[in-house]
């Protein structure tokens, strides 16, 4: 571990708590916070969590570097997040390695988060010559009018602990490139991760000559979370979490009129028809329910299955399951770690219990291992005879529920009869099977797939999805416009004042 950390550069005790202009500060007034590592449950590092007089420090240090950085053209801003890209390139492996140690994940998903980070890199490079606005043509003559997109200001980043890095990179290359600054707060259950990344960014700073653009705060919701929501200086607030807490950062940020990106619950469910191929629906549901321990937002937790297919499907998917090697993550053999925290731990067993009481049969696993440690347990199977209350609650861990239908339409109704609705997916080789998914009567969910698993997604498209998930979007596509203001614009290069719609006024 000593090792690790020496090569991101880390003090591995009482390492800072924010970092603003003046690079890390450190507050003689907060609280201690300690990172453990998951496997074994021993502490790795103490941070010292910031105070509102740090939080002011950092975000006034946030708010001037944006008055300059906004200034900046945004290719020139791209080169900024082209080198970041590159820097994490060269620690891809030593930050992969502590994103396992620190959260749980496989070292190949810990790997592939730092990836991740770097494919999002590249893609806002290309992103920032391409700010587009629309010229439109204006009834008036001799009139020009067109829209634009200006820097907005701060953002204030809240992330969740299953991707400790990832989802900082997809907001902060993204706000980066469109001229904003970024003050983050990591989840205090991976501390440490999120301070590694900022040195690296801080180091790419220093390299160009800036300071600023990346800021880290790091505290607990309600002290330092709270001062972000109420903070007027941040026009937007991205936040990844849970659907309840992602309603009060909802609520708090609207109030004072300022936006928000939600990524909240999921509860992912894949239709398998009898026109699947049951070798491949078998492999994505077991990467999609087992990998991260069930961990991410777009873990497989409902799997939909046509009832001629039901007992083949359940069969292999339980063989499956017994050949996944649980231990730890930094093993190459190991095909799933921990979950986060013990309170992880006790919540999928009340709701392994709670399946069994409305009448589920656990058909593997959904048990705990503590001979591994406290935080190990096996992923769960259970066959239920209808999608009860239990089912509709997205439970964090490795706990896969199967529901059999009889028509699409059926199982349509399953699919959507859950408040969430992030990621979907369907396995047929029926052409009209899966338009129907992906028609407007079909998966309700901001990701539909065909033929792929629900977890997964690439940096190129928009991530995020509907109901209670919050309804944001980020990574790909057109997301970098959040993190601007858009502006429209008309100019009379005539020497007369028509009005618009013709009206006449006055002389």
């Amino acid at each position: 571990m000593k090792s690790l950390l020496e090569k991101l550069k880390i003090q591995p005790v009482n390492a800072g708590a924010c970092a603003g202009v003046d690079g890390w500060l450190m507050d003689e007034n907060g609280k201690e916070l300690i990172s453990y590592n998951p496997t074994t449950g021993e502490a790795i590092a103490k941070v010292i969590q910031a105070t509102p007089a740090t939080y002011e420090k950092v975000a006034s240090a946030a708010h001037q570097a944006f008055l300059d950085w906004r200034h900046v053209p945004a290719p020139k801003r791209g080169e900024l997040v082209r080198d970041l890209g590159n820097a994490l390139r060269e620690l891809k492996e030593p930050l992969g390695d502590l994103v396992t140690v620190e959260m749980g994940k496989i070292r190949a998903e810990g790997w592939g988060e730092v990836q991740e980070m770097i494919d999002i890199c590249d893609f806002a490079v290309g992103q920032s010559r391409m700010l587009y606005g629309l010229s439109m043509h204006s009834e008036r003559s001799a009139h020009r009018m067109y829209e634009q997109w200006h820097p907005l200001g701060i953002l204030g980043l809240v992330t969740a602990f299953n991707f400790p890095v990832a989802v900082w990179s997809w907001n902060s290359a993204l706000a980066a490139i469109c001229g904003d600054t970024v003050m983050w707060k990591p989840s205090s259950y991976t501390p440490l991760t999120a301070i590694a990344v900022t040195h690296i960014a801080n180091k790419v700073m220093a390299d160009h000559g800036l300071s600023g653009i990346f800021n880290l705060v790091v505290g607990s919701g309600r002290d330092v979370g709270e001062l972000m929501l109420n903070d007027k200086r941040i026009p937007l607030v991205s936040f990844t979490g849970s659907t309840s807490i992602g309603t009060h950062v909802s609520e708090t940020v609207a109030r004072r009129f300022g936006r928000t990106i939600l990524e909240l619950g999921g509860n992912n469910a894949i239709i398998v028809t009898p026109n699947a191929d049951l070798d491949m629906a078998t492999r994505a549901i077991l990467f999609g329910a087992v990998g991260t321990a069930g961990q991410r937002c777009t873990s497989t937790r409902r799997i939909i299955m046509q009832k001629t297919v039901a007992r083949e499907l359940s069969n292999r998917l339980v063989n499956a399951y017994k050949q996944v090697r649980i231990g730890d993550p930094l093993q190459p053999d190991t095909l799933m770690g921990p979950l986060v925290v013990n309170t992880s731990v006790e919540e999928m067993m009340d709701a392994v219990n709670k399946a069994k009481a409305d009448g589920g049969e656990v058909l593997t696993g959904g048990e705990m291992l503590p001979e591994l440690g406290p935080n190990f347990v096996t992923p769960a199977i259970i066959r239920m005879p209808a999608q009860t209350e239990i089912v509709r609650t997205e439970t964090f861990a490795p706990i896969l529920y199967l529901l059999e239908y009889e028509t699409i339409e059926e199982a349509l109704r399953i699919h959507n009869d859950v408040p969430q609705g992030l990621s979907s997916a369907i396995f047929t080789d029926s052409v009209r099977e899966a338009e129907t998914f992906l028609s407007v009567g079909g998966s309700d969910c901001g990701i539909a797939n065909v033929n792929i698993g629900t977890s997964g997604a690439e940096i190129g498209g928009a991530f995020g999805g509907e109901k209670e998930t919050g309804g944001g979007r980020e990574s790909g596509s057109d997301a970098w416009k959040v993190y601007m203001r858009r502006q429209t614009n008309t100019i009379n290069w005539s020497k007369e004042l028509p009005l618009a719609q013709g009206i006449k006024f006055g002389d």
